[in-house]
């Protein structure tokens, strides 16, 4: 990965990365500090007593530097390798830390602009194999975390039981992790997109929407499913019919080269003429690897086009205020051909 920013570097200039998920991604190396120096030859890896000696051992195409008096490091690297121009994290980087860095390395030209953010988010848009297999793994966690659930729900349990019941089976399969804290709720509730559980007990006619997801190597999979308790009525098989038809409609157009926004007016569109206009209120999709949220994101602003390599949740939802919600997220890798599902859950309605 540090190969890709270097050869985006000018000679004379050098990237100080210092946010833990750029460093990482940079890396491979997971830590809760450390710095990263690149020019477009040299790449180096300045770490604390705490990593050192793992770093030694797992970081490569890096020098490793213990990590000591920073600044002073930082330096001499800059110097020797006659760099008179900086770029930093201007997306990721606290305004104090900027001023430090101005302060510190006063010496150097600091670049102001956003190129170095740009860049790297840029390159993490487009996974590689490796990434590709960590989400993937990811997501079959997430799909058997899923399979066991559905059988494991009963009237009278609360949602924190069964969020928490999703997140210890979860970790008990291998996951690293959570995702994010997962969201499980259900009927009133289920009308909050990003509701948290509660003590409410789960009862016969509620939707349950349970948004969750495993770690992999740091790698992040996120998937929804709503699934119904002992029966439904019209309106929420009419409901869950039009979420389903827009996110199968949006999938069925997403392929390189088509933007972001359009892919969520086929969606959008979908809700808006079943007569659920403003019920859909957030975007149809984001990118996710190390992050949950990540570039680019399927929504009514985003213009970027699609390219092989990025994998993209889609999510369409209706939630109406006090009565129920309904979203439906799968997540897939865009290829040459339009785009692979990697999720594997049903999405028919289940009632349990």
């Amino acid at each position: 990965m540090i190969e890709n920013l270097q050869k985006i570097l000018n000679p004379f200039e050098a990237a100080i990365i210092t946010d833990d998920k750029n460093r990482l991604y940079l890396s491979g190396f997971s830590s809760s500090a450390g710095i990263v120096v690149a020019t477009n030859e040299k790449a180096f890896f300045l770490i604390d007593f705490r990593y050192f000696e793992k770093a030694k051992k797992k970081v490569n195409g890096f020098e490793v530097v213990l990590l000591k008096n920073g600044f002073e490091q930082i330096k001499k690297i800059l110097n020797d390798n006659k760099i008179k121009r900086i770029h930093l994290e201007n997306e990721s980087l606290s305004f104090a830390k900027f001023i430090s860095y101005k302060k510190e390395l006063s010496d150097y030209e600091i670049a102001e602009n956003n190129s170095l953010s740009e860049n790297i988010r840029k390159l993490r848009s487009i996974k590689t194999e490796k990434e590709i297999s960590n989400i993937k793994e990811a997501q079959r966690l997430t799909d058997k975390t899923f399979e066991h659930i559905i059988n494991f729900i009963k009237p009278q349990m609360s949602e924190r039981e069964i969020a928490l019941e999703m997140e210890f089976y979860m970790r008990k399969m291998g996951s690293e992790g959570v995702a994010f804290d997962f969201i499980v709720v259900s009927g009133e509730n289920s009308s909050l997109p990003h509701g948290t559980p509660t003590d409410r007990k789960i009862k016969k006619g509620d939707f349950i929407t349970m948004d969750f997801g495993a770690v992999v190597n740091g790698y992040r999979s996120d998937m929804t499913r709503t699934i119904a308790v002992g029966s439904v009525t019209e309106k929420q098989r009419e409901v869950y019919g039009t979420v389903l038809k827009a996110q199968e409609e949006s999938l069925k157009a997403i392929k390189p080269n088509v933007k972001c926004c359009d892919i969520d007016k086929i969606a959008r569109d979908i809700i808006d003429k079943a007569g659920f206009e403003n019920c859909f209120g957030h975007g149809l999709g984001h990118s996710l690897g190390l992050d949950i949220h990540e570039s680019p994101a399927l929504n009514t602003r985003d213009e970027t086009l699609l390219e092989s390599g990025m994998i993209m949740t889609v999510e369409p939802g209706i939630y109406l205020e006090n009565e129920f919600g309904v979203r439906i997220e799968d997540m897939v890798l865009i290829n040459e051909d339009g785009c692979e599902n990697l999720t594997k859950s049903p999405k028919e309605l289940i009632i349990i």
